[in-house]
Order: structure tokens, then sequence, then C-alpha cells
């Protein structure tokens, strides 16, 4: 019998805010939140973000240190807290968009005993003019200066940044406070941060889950579409030489695009186990869950980490996507609206008149098991993937445009879910997480691709959600938002609308879709399936399945009998308490990630080897070594 691929634990971070225990997905939907659940959203982003602390058993202000309570937090904070989160203008710790360098006006060389007149526009104007200048203000705006003496300067073409908004991590959110991060890129620390959220979030300690497993029956499966482009990865690497700085013994290493398995590896499971990292540009989080649910469904590994992790707002990055075409610029966006100045929390229009992509950032992970073990460890279940689809898009002439190959991702997906759940789930109680970045040309192109597999599965009104309304586009990440987004439909009902839209744009395919701006609600059992779909830069496609908590609990009563599943659910209450204090730890911004450094290091003679089985220190159980021919007749 095929294992079923379930999912026991999900977390990390995005733009509105931490994973676990749906608190980014509560952000989205905040209105219809009742006043306990939005007190305790807002209080989790006002500890998170490093306006409130947690101190012997009562909340204080930290620009004060006076008590607050948590009504208190929702009350006198949510406005703050609103602002700090989702797509905003990109903040001043990321980059100064006022004064954007990214190239050079000029070398300038003077003799002593000679003079030199030049001019600069105001932004590059030394912050100190020297005493030997003497500066003159031009109609035209520029400033004309004059040298007199010595000058050998290198002037900065200082401007301002074309695009403004990103969907950034809440303001205030340092992960690299929370562990040793030892200069380590901003990307990793999302990973530490936001691994150790998901694996916090199952309930049970990872060395339990580990005595039960063969060490190499586990497997970890993560990476980011375009490395760690800051300072201190391939960014630095890159660019020290050119502005005199050293190139360091870290950022070579720490930029590679396989580094979030890394790391997971090495500093929070310990973990030997198989491990990959496949990179698909938009499509790269479903890319290594598709990996994972194989491994599962062919009882090649029992339990599998997934996770993908970006941080690609830098200015660097931004400007080569800028350059593509591909982001919203402010005065397109003011085009749009007929407006002097952007509207900033709206830069991301999924299926309505829009001008491009909002970038985004985030980390986002999920553990997924059999079914077996699952109910074997009295694990919780929060849904199941039983497929993920991947095609490529055939013969191109430009590399980044769409082709067919997400018609053939989507078709199989919708073939799976009626399989699984049935004509009538399909066409009556199934939704769909859209790629939706935002550009003209997707808008398009997947509305087509959405349309028609409706129209050929008998679906006439295919509920549409697109994230990045939200969260911007996280990139390799991006998969991975939709899916943790999806969750939040089964605990609280609501498939988040695209809010930022006030209209569906005429070249969209909408017969057979509805999109729209308000929140859909369904009931958590309103909806069987969400199909998860991803249409990445060169041919990337991927489309999954993911069922809902209630259909898989249906799922599994057919695999393995009523009487196992009762069982199952009593026994899942344990890790339902634990994971509840975690909760608890991680609302008052008391709980810390996972990071074992230089723990229980082996170095190979440690080891116990027989041509049966490797027994290694601190690991339960053996890996068994002991292999048939596979190819024996």
């Amino acid at each position: 019998m095929t294992n079923l691929p379930v999912i026991i634990g999900f977390g990390g971070i995005n733009a509105a805010g931490r994973s676990s225990f749906h608190h980014s997905y509560r952000r989205l939907i905040t209105e219809h939140l009742s006043q306990q659940q939005h007190t305790e959203m807002l209080t989790g982003l006002a500890t998170l973000t490093n306006q409130v602390k947690f101190d012997n058993g009562r909340y204080i202000l930290a620009t004060s240190g006076k008590a607050i309570t948590e009504d208190q937090i929702s009350q006198q904070l949510q406005q703050t807290l609103f602002d700090s989160t989702l797509i905003r203008r990109i903040s001043s710790n990321a980059y100064d968009i006022e004064n954007l360098v990214l190239n050079k006006a000029a070398q300038l060389r003077a003799q002593d005993g000679t003079a030199i007149t030049f001019n600069l526009r105001q932004r590059q104007l030394p912050k100190q003019i020297p005493a030997n200048w003497q500066v003159t203000a031009q109609e035209n705006g520029e400033y004309s200066i004059r040298v007199e003496g010595s000058l050998d300067a290198i002037l900065p073409d200082a401007r301002r940044a074309p695009v403004s908004a990103a969907g950034q991590l809440p303001e205030g959110f340092a992960p690299g406070t929370l562990y040793q991060s030892r200069n380590h890129p901003r990307n990793l620390q999302m990973t530490v941060y936001g691994a150790s959220d998901a694996l916090h979030s199952i309930g049970i300690d990872w060395q339990d889950i580990q005595d039960q497993l063969g060490p190499d029956r586990i497997a970890v499966y993560a990476s980011n579409s375009i490395g760690q482009l800051d300072e201190a990865g391939f960014g630095g690497l890159l660019k020290n030489p050119t502005q005199g700085k050293r190139i360091t013994s870290k950022q070579m290493p720490l930029g590679y695009g396989q580094m979030p398995a890394d790391f997971v590896n090495a500093y929070l499971l310990g973990s030997v186990g198989a491990v990959g990292s496949s990179l698909g540009a938009c499509a790269t989080f479903l890319y290594n869950l598709r990996n994972a649910v194989n491994d599962i469904k062919s009882g090649l590994r029992d339990l599998v980490i997934v996770g993908s992790s970006d941080a690609p707002i830098t200015p660097e990055v931004m400007e080569g996507f800028r350059t593509m075409g591909a982001l919203a610029e402010d005065h397109e966006l003011c085009a749009l609206d007929g407006l002097d100045s952007p509207d900033l929390r709206r830069t991301s229009r999924p299926f309505s008149s829009n001008c491009g992509f909002t970038m985004g950032e985030g980390s986002q992970w999920v553990v997924l098991t059999s079914d077996r073990l699952a109910m074997q460890m009295g694990a919780q279940i929060f849904g199941a993937v039983p497929g993920v689809y991947v095609n490529a898009d055939g013969y191109k002439k430009s590399i980044s445009a769409p082709g067919i190959g997400n018609y053939i991702t989507l078709a199989k997906a919708c073939s799976l879910t009626r399989a699984i759940l049935g004509e009538e789930s399909l066409r009556q109680r199934s939704c769909v997480q859209a790629h939706g970045t935002s550009t003209p040309q997707n808008r398009v192109t997947e509305s087509h691709v959405l349309n028609q597999t409706a129209k050929a599965f008998g679906i006439e009104s295919w509920p549409v959600a697109a994230v990045k309304a939200f969260l911007g586009h996280s990139q390799g990440t991006a998969g991975g938002d939709q899916l943790i987004t999806s969750l939040g439909l089964w605990k609280y009902g609501y498939l988040p609308g695209i809010s930022t839209i006030d209209h569906v744009a005429n070249d969209v395919h909408t017969s057979n879709l509805r999109i729209q701006s308000a929140h859909m609600e369904f009931g958590t059992d309103g909806m069987d399936s969400v199909i998860l779909n991803s249409k990445g830069f060169g041919g990337n496609n991927a489309s999954a399945v993911l069922m809902s908590p209630a259909s898989t609990e249906k799922l599994l009563s057919q695999r393995h009998g009523v009487k196992a599943v009762d069982t199952w659910l009593k026994a899942r209450t344990t890790a339902q308490e634990q994971a509840q204090a975690y909760e608890q730890e991680a609302i008052r911004g008391t709980a810390r990630p996972i990071y074992r450094f230089g723990h229980n290091v082996l170095q190979g003679p440690e080891l116990t080897i027989t041509d049966q089985e490797i027994r290694i220190p601190n690991y339960a159980k053996p890996i068994d070594i002991n292999i048939d021919n596979p190819f024996k007749t």
C-alpha cells in the first residue's frame, strides 16, 4: 500500500509574521477573527518585532519599560503593528531608497595649483562639503562645483530608487539576535528561525522522533532560488573587491543556494539522512516538496523536512528584476491610479490592472511523514500532499516567457484530486492558490491555464486566491507561502480574497473562475482540497494537491480502519499540548530557535561498522546497509 505523505508540523516567517499556529494567516483575515484570536495575533507580532517584551510574568513596553496588558497591546499598538507588516515602503534597514547608489559618476582628479569645475545632482553631494569646494546652484537643479587645490575622489551616482515597496519581514524582527548568528547572511538567519518554528510546532521532541527512525530514513529537501546575495554572502563576495574591501572566508560557502538544507542538517537536526536542494525559480518550494512526497510515497524515507528561504530585498537584486521590466515601479503605479504618489500597500494587484510584481522575503518549512508513522507517533496531522507535478514549457523564444508546462501540471493535479476525493469534491469543494504575480503577462497566461483547466474538469466557478497581493513575491519560497496560508483555511474558514484589487482586468479569463477582493467564507469543512500553482522563470512549472485535515482523516479511516484512527486521535493529545506550550512561549517572545553549534560532532572513528550495519553514537537505531540486488531476475 502506497504511503500517504501527511503534514505533521509547519512554520516559518514572512511579511505577515510567524507561520506556526496560523499567525501569518490571521494577519491576512484580521477582520474575521474573534477578539481573542485578534489579541493573540497582535501580541505575538508585538513581541516578534521587539516592541513589547515579556518579563517577570508581565508584558512591558520596550521603549518605556511600563507594564501593558494584552488587551492594551491590541488597542494601543494595532495600527503600528499593521503598518509594520505586509507590503510597505522599503525600510532603511534594508537600504536607503532615497539615496540608491549602483554605479559611479566619475573619478575626478586635480593637481595642486589648478582649478576644476564639474556639476552634480543634489543626491551626489557629499554630506560634508569640503572647505575648498565652491558650490553654486544651477537653474536645471544641478550644482556647479569649483575646486581649487587638490582633488582625488570617486563621486557616487546616488538617486531615488524607482521601486519603493516590498513585502518585508515585520519591522523590528531581528532573527540574528535570537541565536549566535556569527555574521550569517539574512537568509540563513531566517532559515534557523523558520525551520525551528516548524519543528517546535510538531509537539514531539526531535530526539523522540529520531529514536524511532533509522538515521538514513530522514531527509531534508530545501533551497532558495537565487542564493544569499546580501553582504554576508555572494553579494559581498562579488562587490567587495571593487569597493576596496576584503573577501571574508564565509562569503563564498554561505552564499550557495543549498545552504538552507545544510544549516538545518548541521545545526538543528544533526541529521545524516538524505539531503537535496532543487532549484526551480518561483517553483523552488514545490520542487523540493515533490522530492519529499515521492520519497515518502515510495517508502524510501519515513520523514522529510521541506523548506525554502529567500531574502532578495537588496539594491542589486531589485535593480536586476526592475531592468527586466518585472517589478512594479512607482511612476507606473501613479499612472495606473492617476495619482502623484504611489499607493505602496497596493503595489501587487494579481489579475487586475497592474504593472509588475512586488518583491517579498520569507522562510517557510513543513514536516512530512508517512501516514503510518504519524499515527504510530501520535502526531498532529494538518493535511496531506498526495502528489506534486512538475513540467517544463518545451521550446521557447524568450527564456522568461511562459509556455505550455503549467497546463500539464495543473491538469494532473486536478485529475489526482478527482481520483482520490471524487468528481463532486473537485467541482464543488476545491479551490486554487494561484501563482498570481501581478504582472500583465501573468494575469493573462495563468488565468487562461486556470480557466481552461476548470472547463475541462467541469468546475463552473473555481475560487482563486493570490497571496502575493499581501506578501509580495518571495521568489523560491512563494509556494511555501501559498501552502501555509492554505492551511489556515481549514482552521478559520476563509480563503483570502485579493484585497488589493478593485476590479478584474478585461483581458483576464474568468468564465469558470471566481476572483474577488473580498475574503471568501467556506467554513472549516467547506473545502476538501487546494491546488497550489507555481509558474517560474525559465519554464519551471509545478502544481501540488493539498488535502484538508478532514478529507485526510476520512482517507486514513479507509486505509487503516476507524478503530486505528480513534486510537490515533486520542494519542495526539500529548503532541497538541506540547505544541500549545511552544505557542504560548512564542507569543510571549521567550521561545528561541534551535541552534546546536559544535554539538555532538562526529568525525568517523566513533562509528561501529560491520558489513550489515553502521552504528552511530547518540542515534538509537543503526543504519542498515544490507542491500539486496535490485536487478535480480
